[in-house]
């Protein structure tokens, strides 16, 4: 490198963001994740003794210290090392690393680590191509990403590869990342006299959320957009802190775990009959952007699911729900949302209406037995000989009982194939069930004292 790239190399460094400049350098800097690097951690000894034999990949929300530790890997061990952006990179540029890779190897004997940052966003052609490479120790892969990798990398790849999940930072975790911005006089703000008001560092800490990134980001927007006093101190108040990081970046993609994780969170709520904490996740997919249409298809599953017949206005009430947002619409819409919401959280809970899975699993093991000959269709639909030799086969068997001659609008005849006991519809008796089932009882009741009444009177 001449004197024009060093010095080139220098004003990049010097202008990238704060939160580029204030990167770890080594593990003493590396702040939080003490179940992956702290003391005696296999990864760390791995690390400080330059023994990464294992590909590696790095999980995590944003701002955890996923792409960090993998640059400080770079730092410190012996191995060639490069990285490469899933976004922007193919098949082609992975030939490229491979080919350059098994070139160093065969030469100098050295090893090549690859980071591959957004691995998620590889699809499975390029995957496949790092495979073989991986297998065969050409090159130890290290992949950071923010989605589920049993979900977002191929199984062989996966099975090869160490899964190491990052934690959002803690709060005290986050503090310490800005209070060395604040001192660092080479990177940071040491040099410059920058004064933080209590409240506005607690604001900066707490609603970055466990992102390092978002609470430099905002530290650096605050002191970069604030003018000295008259002493020449740049003062951060609560008030410019505020401006600074206005809302927390909720991490949620429709698409990934964040997705998945809240709407089961939000079910689950429900269905245990915390009103609170149902409203909770129902205002995160709001504030998140989730679609609407989709929370009321859930709120549709769960009425018929988790409440059915000890409410049964409950699906009642989360179609009118959502029948009202169609008219209405955001932001107003958002009160049909909490009231369905609240309705099935605090309604009886019975997952009766799941008989029908059982009844269905009875027929997928055992097939669908034979109609019984008194329930089959008595229409005109036979004609002549076939008519004649219809009636005198139903004649021999049972007559079918029309319940509305009976009391209640009820009589015990066998419904269900011969052979079949049935029993898997067992309300709960919660709620409205609490009728059914006396409705039921009552009518087995009467049938029974009839034929009693009967039997006394023959």
């Amino acid at each position: 490198m001449d004197l024009f790239e060093y010095r080139r190399q220098e004003q990049i460094r010097r202008e990238a963001p704060l939160a580029a400049r204030m990167r770890p350098r080594t593990l003493d800097e590396f702040v939080g994740q003490d179940h992956i690097v702290g003391e005696g951690r296999l990864l760390r000894r791995a690390i400080e003794t330059d023994r990464l034999f294992s590909s590696l990949i790095f999980w995590g929300p944003p701002g955890t210290g996923k792409t960090t530790l993998a640059m400080i890997i770079a730092n410190t061990t012996r191995s060639h090392f490069e990285t490469l952006s899933a976004v922007m990179a193919g098949v082609a540029d992975i030939r490229r690393v491979v080919k350059e890779a098994k070139d160093r190897r065969g030469m100098y004997g050295q090893r090549t680590i690859l980071l591959v940052d957004e691995i998620h966003r590889f699809n499975r052609a390029q995957q496949d191509a790092l495979l073989p490479h991986v297998e065969d120790g050409t090159i130890i892969l290290i992949g950071a990403t923010t989605e589920n990798p049993y979900f977002e990398v191929v199984g062989p790849l996966l099975s090869r590869s160490r899964v190491f999940q990052f934690k959002p930072l803690k709060d005290e975790e986050v503090a310490e990342i800005l209070r060395r911005a604040l001192t660092d006089p080479e990177r940071g703000y040491g040099n410059r006299r920058v004064e933080v008001e209590p409240e506005a560092f607690d604001h900066l800490v707490h609603i970055a959320g466990g992102d390092a990134r978002a609470a430099l980001n905002a530290l650096e927007l605050a002191v970069e957009s604030t003018p000295p006093d008259p002493d020449g101190v740049v003062r951060i108040t609560l008030e410019i802190a505020e401006d600074s990081i206005q809302r927390r970046a909720l991490r949620y993609d429709r698409a990934g775990d964040e997705h998945y994780d809240t709407i089961s969170a939000f079910i689950k709520s429900v269905r245990g009959s915390d009103p609170d904490a149902a409203l909770y996740w129902l205002a995160k997919m709001v504030a998140a952007g989730e679609d609407p249409r989709f929370i009321f298809r859930r709120l549709y599953i769960l009425a018929a699911e988790d409440i059915g017949l000890a409410d049964p206005q409950a699906v009642v009430v989360v179609d009118a729900c959502a029948h009202a947002f169609e008219w209405v619409g955001l932001p107003e819409g958002q009160y049909h949302l909490a009231l369905a919401t609240l309705y099935l959280a605090t309604a009886p809970k019975s997952n009766s209406v799941g008989a029908y899975w059982k009844a269905l699993a009875h027929i997928e093991e055992h097939g669908a037995g034979p109609v019984p000959l008194h329930l089959r269709d008595k229409s005109d639909r036979f004609h002549g000989p076939l008519r004649e030799h219809y009636k005198r086969t139903m004649g021999e068997h049972e007559k079918y009982r029309y319940p509305h001659d009976y009391p209640e609008g009820w009589v015990e005849q066998q419904y269900l194939p011969d052979g079949v006991k049935g029993g898997w519809f067992r309300p709960k008796g919660h709620g409205y069930e609490k009728i059914i089932l006396r409705r039921l009882r009552r009518m087995k009741e009467n049938h029974r004292d009839a034929e009693d009444t009967g039997k006394s009177q023959k």
